[in-house]
């Protein structure tokens, strides 16, 4: 186990925790465990490609871990009418089929696809419009706006990602 999987299982443990404070609409707390969460994803990304650390088990499970707090976030934040359910199931969705197509590139040729900066781009939106939705209590039109970009940059990610699904896929 090296420091950018250590880094990763940390994420991982966050993820109940920062669930725990935002359904209890602890705010501060939920945005700042949200920032710690996203700090160690840069962290471990950043240690793993300066040291050669990468793992397989770290391109796994990171992408997971992110996910993860991210969905997290999301179902929270539409359970307290924070957030329009569509955006939601849009994002789960996306994730549902990106899950699956990884699973199955897997599976045919051990093949892991790496994030692109398309992937870190949505993720990193994604990050400032649920810190700003919980950090700032933003009224709905505005919510709407941000995630609406978010959502936007998520699909574009996905679209990217599908291209490179099909060109592995017809490598096999």
């Amino acid at each position: 186990m090296n420091i950018p999987n250590i880094l990763t299982g940390i994420r991982f443990l966050l993820i109940p925790v920062f669930g725990y404070y935002l359904y209890n609409e602890s705010y501060l707390l939920a945005v700042i465990l949200f920032l710690l969460a996203g700090l160690t994803d840069v962290l471990d990304g950043y240690i793993a490609r300066k040291f050669d650390l990468i793992t397989t088990f770290g391109k796994l499970a990171d992408p997971v871990a992110d996910k993860l707090i991210l969905i997290t976030a999301l179902v929270l934040l539409t359970v307290q009418s924070r957030m329009p359910i569509i955006i939601t199931i849009v994002v789960v969705a996306k994730e549902i089929f990106m899950g699956a197509g990884s699973i199955l590139l897997y599976r045919q040729g051990n093949h892991v696809v790496a994030a692109n900066w398309y992937g870190k781009m949505a993720t990193v939106i994604f990050y400032v419009a649920v810190v700003t939705t919980m950090a700032f209590k933003l009224e709905e039109p505005y919510t709407n706006i941000l995630m609406g970009i978010a959502v936007f940059s998520t699909l574009f990610a996905f679209f990217m990602y599908s291209l490179t699904f099909r060109k592995i896929r017809n490598l096999n």
